[in-house]
């Protein structure tokens, strides 16, 4: 466990007993902290108070003397509009913070001795392959690499550090938000499409939040900043313009004078000289399609400021083994291959997995974010047929009315198994089942990873059944 002191003796509330929420409270407990934590599902405050997490109602207590208010990161700061708990800290006074600002406040206090790397991620999508993968690199490279914040383990559930231990955080905008003082040797930034902007307000609120992760940095660190759309090219301008860190822009299908790049799936480091060519990633199998090529440019430019070996870097992409729901390979049935990509939960992430693959049956819907699939027009072309589930399948329908074939599944069981039908009576050549919902998973599933489990599971058993099918058409046969 990594030990906050920064609030030993004072009184200190946490509210949201999520994974971060009850690592942090540990965290402050262990430091000394006068820990008092409440989270309105009554499941969520018994599990805390059977560790050890004292209670109380925070909607009743007396705010004078908190010196703290840690909230988890899923409750509203500002929009659409301040939770009640948020507003009786905003009315005492009392500063709000995120788990990974009391990481960044305890890095501090050790910062003369075992001083470790610090490497931030963010952007709208990719965050957590991109994460994955650096951590990979930097362990295949002999460090203690961790991946952690809005991926993996809760950041204050980890080993102290060590003189060779690497951080790579996963960032939100939702994390951002809550923290202040958080200073990376890198921060990377891959792209940026409208999202979240009920939390954020509108886009210049999104760009707020997700630009504050440069705003700590100054000399001898560095911003990684893939320069592919036109948000993060003018993020890019900007972060130069203050010059206060290096800035090392990354981008796929087209060269940089000074950046690393990809093109026609071949990684190039740019930056040095001469212009030198690291690894075909058409050959690392965890990493289809361009939007993966964009997440492996930006993870070499950010573990080459690390490590030298550029040789070393380059095997250690081609060698990831890819991360869970993100395009995931979970199995053929036949010639027909399936993949989960729950994790793709707008419209943009399930576009990056529709240019990956031809001949595509695509499960799709769910909790729809603004503006839903609207923006996928005229980007179908790939896809075959639609299976529509979920509380979006009724304005899904109209979006592909005249685009594309389309019936109306409701559940993820009977998409799977329309079209794993569907696929196997087409006759084409290496038919793809993609779950690639361009939704949030809250109307019928408690996150992308129970839908993406589901979806597995659903694989397993068609295939199994088509396994027995199988057998008993041989023994009759016989």
């Amino acid at each position: 466990m990594i030990i906050c002191h920064a609030f030993k003796d004072k009184r200190v509330a946490v509210f949201g007993l999520g994974k971060s929420g009850l690592s942090a409270a540990h965290s402050l407990l262990a430091g000394g902290a006068k820990v008092h934590a409440w989270d309105d599902n009554e499941q969520a405050r018994a599990a805390a108070e059977q560790g050890s997490i004292p209670l109380e109602d925070l909607y009743k207590a007396d705010w004078t003397d908190y010196a703290a208010l840690i909230l988890a990161p899923g409750v509203p700061l500002t929009h659409p509009k301040p939770h009640p708990v948020v507003n009786k800290a905003k009315k005492h006074e009392v500063e709000i913070l995120g788990d990974v600002e009391l990481f960044a406040r305890t890095l501090d206090e050790i910062k003369h001795g075992a001083w470790p790397k610090v490497i931030a991620v963010t952007g709208t999508n990719g965050k957590s392959t991109t994460t994955a993968l650096i951590a990979h690199i930097l362990n295949c490279c002999g460090l203690d690499a961790q991946a952690c914040g809005n991926i993996g383990n809760a950041i204050l559930d980890l080993p102290m550090p060590t003189a060779h231990t690497a951080y790579v955080i996963e960032m939100s905008s939702y994390q951002i938000d809550l923290t202040k003082t958080l200073k990376p040797d890198v921060a990377v930034f891959l792209n940026l499409t409208p999202d979240h902007l009920d939390r954020h307000g509108d886009m210049a609120g999104y760009i707020g939040a997700k630009t504050r992760i440069f705003d700590q940095q100054g000399d001898g660190d560095f911003a990684v900043i893939c320069v592919d759309d036109a948000y993060t090219q003018e993020i890019c301008t900007q972060i130069s313009a203050r010059n206060r860190q290096e800035i090392i822009p990354a981008a796929v299908g087209k060269a940089l004078g000074r950046g690393i790049y990809v093109i026609d799936g071949v990684l190039y480091d740019g930056i040095a000289r001469p212009t030198t060519e690291i690894s075909d990633l058409r050959d690392a199998l965890a990493l289809p399609g361009s939007h993966n090529w964009q997440n492996a440019a930006a993870a070499f430019a950010a573990t080459r400021i690390i490590i030298t070996d550029s040789k070393g870097l380059g095997q250690a992409i081609l060698s990831f083994p890819g991360l869970a729901h993100r395009l995931e390979d979970v199995g053929r049935i036949g010639n027909v291959r399936f993949i989960n990509d729950s994790k793709a939960t707008n419209a943009e992430a399930a576009l990056y997995a529709l240019s990956a693959f031809d001949n595509i049956y695509w499960i799709v819907g769910g909790q729809s974010k603004r503006n839903g699939i609207t923006s996928l027009r005229g980007q179908l072309a790939p896809v075959v047929k639609a299976y529509l589930i979920g509380e979006s399948a009724e304005a899904f329908s109209r979006t592909l009315n005249g685009e594309v074939a389309h019936e109306m599944s409701g559940e993820l069981k009977d998409a799977v198994a329309a079209a794993t039908r569907d696929a196997l009576a087409s006759g084409t050549q290496n038919p793809v089942v993609l779950l690639s919902p361009a939704c949030a998973s809250f109307d019928q599933f408690s996150d992308f990873e129970d839908r993406g489990n589901a979806f597995r599971a659903t694989v397993a058993t068609l295939k199994a059944n088509q396994g027995t099918q199988s057998t008993s058409q041989g023994e009759s046969a016989a």
